[in-house]
């Protein structure tokens, strides 16, 4: 039987891209039904777990300029390779999508990896007086795109209730962990150590993070890199940062060591409206490898951590609400390792990314199989 060919492309996010490569191109890859290639620029042609990475070059320093001239080059780049289904990941890449449709007759797929209408409402390069009338401009374009490929896959419930007022086939692929990679283990003795993984910005609370750890006994492992020098310098003067160890940006491997050394993984984002309505990856991530979890207090996220009895809700603006709950958590270090335990449990049982897999497997067949 002829393997069905298909395509993910970005040109936004990095080579190596969790959820792009190793969940969904490895995954795909090792299934003997697909052939699987993804174009991602300025990287080396390879191929890597039966995945071929195949590049453009695009260094143009002006964000509107690149925009264009990466989508033009990575659609040149898609046409070459005649796949069965194109899978894109970047809003950017809605420009080419009815030209890709239009041009080869394959099967075209958008995944919205989140509520990008509502995400331009908060973006700090955008002025502020502009970014309702983008937001709208933009929803307006989504949606006559959209409704004329052949798919949308995105992330959370919300997102995708919204594409299936004008298209007929979404699906949810939630980015839960891969779980295959995250070794079970036990933990050592308790210790006052807590973590956070993950890019760095002002609005992910960071802030109030480590003014809140100022009066705890607590050691803070921080992962990953700041949005800019400014916010790095105005975190580094605050006096809590005497308990942080910061490790910068670090691999996969390097993440696993951080969340077996801590007890309390810490996902206080702040109300944002991109936030709000999204699924916390790294909550699932910590869950996975017994860490408890103090998460803001979003209805979404309620619903997880309650239902899983995993960890600890806060306001994430109030600091001295984030340092008590902090400090209580340290100091029940029995019920703070149950609740561990308990989303450990929770992440292996619903939380984890082969289930879904086998709906994005799903999600192929049937639209390859659909009259285009």
């Amino acid at each position: 039987m002829r393997k069905i060919h298909i395509c993910h492309i970005t040109t936004v996010h990095k080579d190596g891209d969790v959820r792009i490569f190793h969940k969904m191109c490895c995954s795909l890859a090792k299934d003997a039904s697909f052939e699987v290639s993804c174009i991602v620029p300025n990287v080396e042609n390879r191929t890597v777990e039966n995945v071929r990475i195949v590049s453009f070059r695009s260094e143009i320093e002006n964000r509107r300029k690149r925009i264009s001239e990466a989508g033009k080059k990575a659609l040149s780049t898609a046409l070459k390779l005649k796949a069965d289904i194109y899978h894109l990941h970047d809003p950017e890449l809605l420009r080419i999508a009815l030209k890709l449709k239009k041009k080869t007759n394959s099967v075209v797929i958008f995944d919205s990896h989140e509520d990008v209408p509502q995400q331009i409402l908060d973006k700090y390069w955008i002025p502020t007086y502009q970014r309702r009338l983008i937001s709208w401009a933009f929803s307006k374009y989504q949606r006559f795109v959209c409704a004329r490929i052949d798919g949308v896959i995105s992330v959370t419930p919300i997102i995708c209730q919204k594409f299936m007022t004008y298209q007929k086939n979404v699906e949810l692929v939630a980015n839960f962990p891969d779980i295959s990679e995250l070794e079970d283990y036990e933990k050592s003795a308790f210790g006052p150590t807590i973590c956070y993984v993950g890019g760095i910005f002002k609005t992910r609370g960071i802030i109030e993070l480590v003014k809140a750890i100022e009066q705890i006994e607590v050691t803070l492992l921080l992962a990953g890199t700041f949005e800019s020098e400014e916010l790095e310098a105005n975190v580094r003067s605050l006096p809590g940062w005497r308990k942080v160890e910061f490790y910068g940006h670090v691999g996969r491997n390097d993440i696993i060591q951080l969340l077996k050394k801590s007890e309390i993984g810490i996902v206080t984002l702040h109300p944002t409206s991109s936030y709000v309505e999204a699924y916390p990856i790294k909550m699932f991530e910590y869950m996975a490898m017994k860490n408890a979890v103090l998460a803001s207090d979003f209805p979404i996220w309620r619903s997880i951590v309650e239902g899983a009895d995993c960890g600890e809700l806060v306001d994430p603006l109030e600091v001295k609400e984030i340092a008590r709950k902090i400090k209580e958590m340290l100091d029940n270090p029995d019920k703070t390792r149950a609740m561990g335990t308990n989303g450990a449990i929770a992440a292996r049982e619903t939380y984890q990314w082969s289930r879904e897999y086998e709906k994005l497997k799903a999600f192929y067949l049937r639209l390859s199989n659909q009259p285009k």
